[in-house]
């Protein structure tokens, strides 16, 4: 086990299995030292957490969750094209989306969500740049979804 997923394990969680593609793209890339996370939703076990615009159907506190689900999704995304989790040199950057009923503007507390757990995990290593983008919709009527971006160690 790798320290970045004991840490995970301290934490009361376990990485898992990379979300399938639902459509034609690939969960992660790497290019040189970078790995590209598509944007992922917050899916535990091939199903969607919940639904709905966030100030509407969805609280602030569980979209906050929902973006945490979102970037522990991201961090296997990242170990199926790095090979393990402790090549992670640090998180350049996060993406989130906030599906937005029409006056909800808190969308940097939800994303808080994803940073903090990156940051729990990860440590230093784990802290990054980001942007919070508030949405009309999101695929599956998903009330979050993030993206990430790392950088990994020279092997």
């Amino acid at each position: 086990m790798s320290a970045v997923e004991a840490k995970l394990a301290e934490l009361g969680l376990t990485l898992p299995e990379v979300v399938p593609p639902l459509a034609a793209y690939q969960p992660a890339v790497r290019s040189g030292v970078y790995v590209y996370t598509a944007g992922q939703l917050p899916m535990v076990e091939g199903k969607l957490q919940l639904t709905g615009k966030v100030g509407a159907e969805v609280t602030p506190e569980e979209a906050k969750d929902l973006a945490r689900i979102c970037a522990l999704n991201a961090l296997a995304a990242v170990k199926s094209v790095a090979g393990d989790l402790d090549r992670v040199a640090r998180v350049v950057k996060v993406v989130g989306f906030v599906a937005s009923a029409s006056d909800f503007t808190g969308q940097p507390a939800v994303l808080n969500g994803a940073s903090e757990l990156l940051g729990q995990v990860l440590g230093d290593k784990g802290v990054h740049a980001r942007s919070a983008v508030g949405v009309a919709v999101l695929p599956l009527d998903a009330p979050v979804e993030v993206e990430i971006q790392v950088e990994l160690t020279e092997v």
